[in-house]
């Protein structure tokens, strides 16, 4: 089959960006212990005797000594020290191969998850930036790893498999290498330890490993490598403008007619003797008719249940789509359903798309499947409505398209009767054929073809002399008629297949339109609650439905009572068994509600559609629309979840490091004003009577100044435990910044009442969604830390604005300012200055826990010079949500 220039292009295309950047070989096995690492270390051993410049980033032996002997004589990275949680772990140094930039590199285990705080979170992330330098990476994957199967992998074991690798990562394949071992070799290895230790291998064995799963992810591996194998061959032949298909998949195309269930079982049957995988398609030229709607969603359902992919196309040219679709869909057989004999009037306007397909040059066997005689007979005994051909449908008649016709015809009978007596224009003919035209943009072509009939009666019996007959008199009258006919006929042809057309294109648009204008309200959403209502009001719309949504344990709180208990339990089945049950399905059947699983990151929800309507089934591009805005909801949540994951990540660190602050606080610089303090009540004690009133009173004031500053060491102690208890937890609520300005300088005040701020801000501001308590925190110990230093007749200036993403807070304050070497430092723990801002007696834990909190709300605090260079401007940003 010739292929088209823009298929031709985008291989060329997706050839050469691969041959720009680095390209990636991946050992895929079907589970740990097959010898993928071996296979590589033995590849890598060829390659440097061809004289490649080889060099290992990282290898798991996991204690193997056969992999251990094959690293020897390898060039191996040494790995960077990672500190976590008072452990020392190692890492690939990603920094280090890309200053060697070797030719190879030899990365182990694709889906390893990095340690926390490194550059990426997955090693597959670090072999996409080693692609992206132009790096060859030779890495190793068990198929359970794979994204796209990790829902079948957990049917199939029972285990959800964490660590993944995104399939898009496949693209930037040069090639895949199947590393396989026969089930029974591998619980071999298995039992003898050289997998697993010991004591880990009877639980392998009870889980994982048992011969069932390893038969199914073999099978699974097989595929995949196979996939790969006809994805990469049907590019490089594309690229060269041909394609001949190797995959045995056969495609069966349907037209809607009332033998689309059984070709679809025919087509089932014929797969499975093959041995191969199927798919259905039906391509139209507009919408369909009711009847037709119908025979279309029945098929496409059954072949679903089936195991079959199913495809709806528009198109006006069905021959050439079909082919398009078999490439496209990597087919190697294509079933035509032989319908029967047709009558003499079907054959003279039906579309030949047999003969089409055979007179075409391409490789794809075609195959003709005849329906059951008696079937057929069933149905023309009985009438059926619903039985009618697609051709029969294509002519059935729509009375609102017949009295919008009738009327059009009449307006264009009385214009040619006002033209010809009042007016005097004689060309009447294309007043018919405007007529014609007008018809053909409405109506289907059966009517236009009668329409053209009729108003070639009304134009000779009117208007052609002699008039009030169906006799024509001249021969220019004849000319006049046989032109008027062929005319009237090629524009209501033309005419008909645009309003196809146009027909074709809004339906083919209508659920791209709904999913972009969903997409698109579900990209503002920051917190699960926002989803769920952005979803439940989208589906209404879209759908003309009634929506209940829950995710994990979560629902919208205004639709609890919307389901029965039959509707509850129906709604539990479906998200613990990830299935579809209740209307428009075969499981709990009485319900009203259509309920869909929501697969999510971490476990599953449910949407129920209750249809205003309450047809009796649902339309294909109804339940196709339906599925791809569920599929974009869980998009959505998942990405929800996956910031809200990465966003408690990172509080946990800052919290770990604030943890190790109050552990040194305590055993630093709180015994310091504890010594002052009981150093000078000693003195007073012991020795008060020797004392003069002013060195009596000097030490009682030193016992009040350290107490005060003990007072603030444990307020930041209590602020930092609460803080640090279980994770520092993030109760976000929308609250305006002059509020947590207005709090922190009244708290402030209540300490030192003769401070002085001046703010100044917009009043169109946004609200911040934060932890107003936290962040009112932070502002209150940056205010107090400017007040210590700022001269008492000099206000301290507090200006917010916003930029763009983000609001700006800047607490200016009039001090001797700090050098700008020591501004990154003055956040650090207990860092002390001898002068500016920070004191003697400043310890870092005020501006610390500043530092933490703004950074567990994503972010920043940075020290800046005054205006002129007077003072110090701490300048706090934080980014901003749509509510």
């Amino acid at each position: 089959m010739q292929i088209d220039r823009n298929n031709k292009a985008d291989a060329w295309l997706a050839h050469s960006q691969r041959e720009q950047s680095g390209r990636l070989t991946i050992f895929l096995g079907a589970a740990p212990g097959v010898g993928k690492t071996y296979a590589m270390l033995t590849r890598a051993h060829e390659l440097m005797q061809q004289g490649h410049h080889v060099v290992v980033g990282v290898v798991e032996t996991h204690g193997r000594s056969d992999t251990e002997r094959l690293i020897q004589g390898l060039n191996v990275i040494p790995r960077k020290n990672v500190e976590y949680q008072d452990r020392t772990l190692d890492e690939m140094d990603l920094d280090h191969i890309l200053s060697l930039k070797p030719e190879i590199v030899l990365v182990d285990e694709l889906a390893h998850r990095n340690v926390p705080n490194s550059r990426h979170e997955y090693r597959w992330q670090d072999v996409n930036e080693l692609l992206d330098a132009g790096i060859d990476v030779y890495s190793t994957l068990n198929i359970q790893h794979l994204e796209s199967l990790n829902d079948v992998v957990y049917q199939i074991t029972g285990i959800r498999v964490s660590e993944t690798v995104p399939d898009a990562l496949l693209k930037r394949l040069k090639d895949i290498r199947l590393v396989d071992l026969p089930v029974p070799e591998l619980l071999e290895r298995m039992n003898h330890g050289k997998i697993y230790r010991a004591d880990v291998a009877p639980h392998a064995l009870q889980g994982f490993f048992k011969p069932a799963h390893l038969t199914a992810l073999r099978d699974l591996a097989i595929q995949t490598v196979a996939g790969q194998v006809e994805i990469d061959y049907r590019e490089k032949f594309v690229a060269q403008g041909q394609i001949i298909p190797i995959q045995n998949h056969v495609m069966l195309a349907i037209d809607g007619s009332e033998f689309s269930e059984d070709l679809v079982r025919r087509a089932h049957r014929i797969a499975e003797r093959r041995n191969a995988t199927w798919s259905v398609m039906s391509i139209q030229k507009s919408r369909y008719q009711d009847t037709q709607t119908f025979a279309v969603t029945k098929a496409f359902n059954l072949a679903r249940k089936l195991g079959a992919d199913t495809y709806l196309l528009y198109s006006n040219h069905i021959a050439s789509s079909i082919l398009q679709a078999a490439y496209d869909y990597g087919a190697s057989n294509i079933l035509l359903g032989k319908s029967p004999k047709k009558s003499v009037w079907q054959r003279l306007f039906s579309d030949h798309i047999a003969d089409q397909l055979l007179e075409k040059q391409h490789p794809f066997e075609i195959t003709f499947v005849q329906p059951l005689k008696d079937r057929q007979n069933d149905h023309q005994q009985h009438g059926d409505a619903s039985s009618k051909s697609f051709f029969e449908q294509g002519f059935a008649f729509n009375q609102r398209e017949v009295i919008e016709s009738i009327f059009i015809i009449l307006l264009g009978f009385f214009a040619a009767v006002v033209s010809d007596r009042f007016i005097g224009y004689s060309d009447l003919a294309l007043i018919f054929i405007v007529t014609v035209l007008l018809v053909a943009m409405r109506a289907r072509m059966v009517i236009t073809l009668a329409t053209v009939f009729i108003c070639f009666l009304l134009y000779n019996y009117f208007f052609i002399d002699p008039r009030y007959t169906f006799r024509i008199s001249a021969e220019r009258g004849v000319i006049t008629i046989v032109t008027f006919i062929v005319t009237a006929l090629l524009v209501g042809r033309l005419a008909n297949q645009l309003r196809a057309q146009v027909l074709s294109l809004r339906a083919a648009n209508s659920v791209s339109l709904q999913l972009q204008e969903l997409e698109r309200k579900l990209s503002s959403c920051v917190d699960i609650e926002q989803v769920l209502n952005v979803a439940k009001q989208h589906l209404e719309s879209a759908l003309n439905a009634a929506v209940w949504l829950r995710i994990g344990t979560q629902e919208l709180g205004d639709t609890a009572s919307l389901l029965n208990d039959k509707d509850q339990i129906a709604a539990d089945w479906t998200q613990k068994n990830a299935k579809p049950c209740g209307r428009f399905t075969n499981t709990l059947t009485q319900s009203e509600w259509w309920f869909n699983p929501v697969h999510l990151v971490d476990g599953y929800g449910v949407i129920a559609i209750q249809f205003n309507q309450h047809p009796q089934t649902i339309s294909f591009e109804q339940q196709r629309l339906a599925e791809l805005m569920i599929d974009d909801i869980a998009q959505t949540v998942s990405r929800v979840q996956l910031s809200l994951q990465l966003e408690n990540s990172r509080v946990v660190a800052e919290t770990e490091k604030l943890r190790s602050a109050l552990l040194s606080s305590v055993s630093h610089d709180l015994r310091s004003p504890l010594a002052a303090m009981i150093g000078s009540a000693d003195s007073l004690k012991y020795y008060s009577e020797q004392m003069s009133v002013s060195d009596r009173h000097d030490l009682l004031d030193t016992i009040h100044i350290e107490g005060e500053r003990l007072d603030r060491y444990i307020q930041n102690l209590l602020d930092m435990t609460r803080l640090g208890h279980q994770g520092l937890t993030l109760s976000r609520a929308w609250i305006g910044v002059d509020e947590l300005i207005g709090s922190a300088t009244q708290r402030l005040k209540r300490y030192q009442p003769n401070i002085n701020i001046e703010v100044s801000f917009h009043e169109d501001l946004p609200q911040l969604y934060v932890h107003p308590a936290l962040i009112e925190q932070a502002i209150f110990n940056v205010l107090e830390n400017a007040a210590k230093f700022s001269p008492d007749d000099i206000p301290i200036e507090v200006k917010i604005q916003q930029h763009e993403t983000e609001l700006q807070i800047d607490i200016v304050d009039q001090g001797v300012g700090i050098p700008e070497d020591e501004r990154e430092q003055i956040f650090d723990m207990f860092y002390t200055m001898q002068r500016g801002d920070r004191g003697k007696t400043g310890t870092g834990l005020g501006l610390a826990i500043v530092k933490a909190i703004i950074g567990a709300h994503m972010g920043s605090i940075t020290a800046h010079a005054g205006a002129y260079g007077q003072g110090t401007l701490i300048r706090i940003r934080l980014p901003l949500h749509q509510d």
